[in-house]
């Protein structure tokens, strides 16, 4: 159960965000992540073609994955992100191909049931976000997934040169500069994927600090 004295710490990350998505328009780069361009291989192997992205920030692997021929709805906690992607979408000539929406994933997906072919993450998973709200965000991933479908997302792990370091705000959770980062192990992992097949999970490195990240893939069964 969530801590009470952390909640303020834990919702405030939205006005955080909010400011920090408006004044830096640029603030991921313009070229898609690693773990986009691993997806993108994933899902065209698996045929998908309508996408959900969660937490899709400015748009950096949203239009990547656009330009690959996928139909991308894609949702931010940051209302500030979502309009720089209604931007770029229009500039780009993609808004027949991206649907960006502000949607708080503590709350139920916005969408029918069976609805998608594959569901992307790069770190929305190690937002501030205790491990029953993943455990509630991994339900509804599975249910807007069609059987078969994919879901690939990434989460910084416990080795991860930051963990441990800043203020402790609960279970694996540590704030540093600001922002709170939710750290994955293995059994976290485990603990997300009940109700999905396991295809692979991947460590890797990112970024100079160097990030340490998990990338899972998992596979609603088709019965």
């Amino acid at each position: 159960m969530r801590n009470e004295t952390e909640r303020p710490a834990l919702d405030g990350q939205r006005q955080r965000w909010e400011r920090t998505l408006a004044t830096k328009p640029e603030m991921f780069g313009r070229d898609p992540s690693d773990p986009a361009r691993a997806a993108a291989e994933v899902f065209l192997a698996g045929r998908a073609r309508r996408l959900l992205e969660l937490g899709g920030g400015q748009g950096r692997d949203t239009f990547f994955l656009a330009e690959r021929g996928f139909d991308v709805d894609v949702l931010d906690y940051s209302e500030a992100g979502v309009e720089v992607m209604r931007t770029k979408a229009r500039e780009l000539g993609l808004l027949d191909r991206v649907v960006p929406a502000q949607h708080d994933v503590r709350r139920p997906l916005p969408f029918p049931d069976a609805s998608f072919d594959a569901c992307y993450s790069h770190m929305l998973f190690c937002m501030a976000l205790t491990t029953v709200e993943l455990e509630a965000l991994s339900r509804e991933i599975r249910r807007v997934l069609k059987p078969g479908g994919l879901c690939v997302y990434t989460t910084r792990t416990t080795n991860d040169p930051d963990f441990g370091k800043g203020v402790h705000r609960g279970e694996d959770r540590w704030e540093n500069q600001g922002f709170i980062v939710h750290f994955f192990d293995r059994a976290k992992v485990e603990r997300l994927a009940r109700g999905y097949e396991i295809v692979s999970v991947v460590e890797f490195e990112e970024s100079k600090l160097p990030r340490r990240l998990f990338r899972v893939t998992l596979r609603k069964p088709v019965s």
